[in-house]
């Protein structure tokens, strides 16, 4: 396992109290032979008021997979790096990171025998406390405020799909056999058909989290919400770690999850 890493990020140049943002990632390979999830939290080089998180969560054979996953996070921070955030669009950024991943692990295909492929989950926080996300996949980002959950992405997958459709209840679609039965995600022949959406402005005690199913497959909606308002991300991303492992019993899948947190004062 990898231990959830921390840090802050001061808001500086706003009257009234400061504000930080705080961010921790975790990682394990739960019960897989290999670990073909990546995850990342990206401060912005040039304006500490800005970040990037992701998750991706990689598919195609013993290194295809992490080929994939590999590529996304490089893709990223590579694009975040030259992102301005004062005169560029963030929902253009992360439209670029999206085909700009996919194209180079199609490319990573051609030159392999494996088929890598993968998830993509992010969203970025603005210096204005703006937030945008994108993702494909079934990788998802979760909106917590005061202990109630907001808004969450949904899966480009079959048992979705099937919810939408009023076949299936959600509580149905996460024991469905084809539950990882994706509709979309990066480095298939077709091109991704990502879902973008800009949730607003932040207020001091929201939190974000973007993860793989390896995660979210053992948590409902509430209990998500319950940890994420209750605890620091840190502590938040320890727990949820150690829950989704005891819960898989010898059978989880990688998992991976970034949270971050806008919080008043030091």
């Amino acid at each position: 396992m990898s231990l959830p890493q921390h840090s802050r990020m001061a808001l500086p140049g706003r009257k009234g109290p400061q504000l930080r943002l705080q961010a921790a990632t975790g990682i394990h390979r739960g019960d897989r032979q290999y670990q073909q999830d990546q995850v990342a939290v990206f401060a912005h080089p040039h304006h500490n008021r800005c970040l990037l998180a992701v998750v991706a969560d990689g598919m195609g054979g013993k290194s295809g997979g992490r080929k994939a996953a590999d590529q996304v996070l490089l893709t990223t921070q590579q694009l975040f790096e030259r992102f301005a955030p004062d005169s560029e669009d963030p929902a253009e950024l992360l439209r670029q990171v999206c085909s700009e991943a996919h194209l180079m692990i199609k490319l990573t295909a051609i030159s392999a025998e494996e088929e890598p492929h993968s998830t993509l989950a992010m969203f970025l926080v603005m210096p204005d406390l703006q937030c945008y996300w994108l993702h494909t996949g079934d990788s998802r980002i979760y909106w917590v405020r005061d202990g109630q959950f907001l808004q969450r992405s949904f899966d480009q997958s079959y048992v979705q799909r099937l919810v939408d459709e009023g076949q299936l209840t959600e509580a149905d679609a996460q024991s469905h056999p084809q539950s990882n039965l994706l509709t979309a995600c990066l480095g298939t022949q077709q091109d991704p058909t990502p879902v973008e959406t800009q949730i607003g402005v932040l207020r001091p005690g929201d939190t974000l989290m973007v993860c793989s199913d390896g995660l979210w497959h053992y948590f409902n909606n509430r209990e998500l919400a319950t940890v994420l308002s209750g605890l620091a991300p840190r502590e938040a991303a320890e727990l949820l770690v150690n829950k989704a492992r005891l819960r898989a019993q010898g059978g989880g899948d990688n998992l991976s999850l970034a949270i971050v947190r806008l919080v008043e004062g030091d």
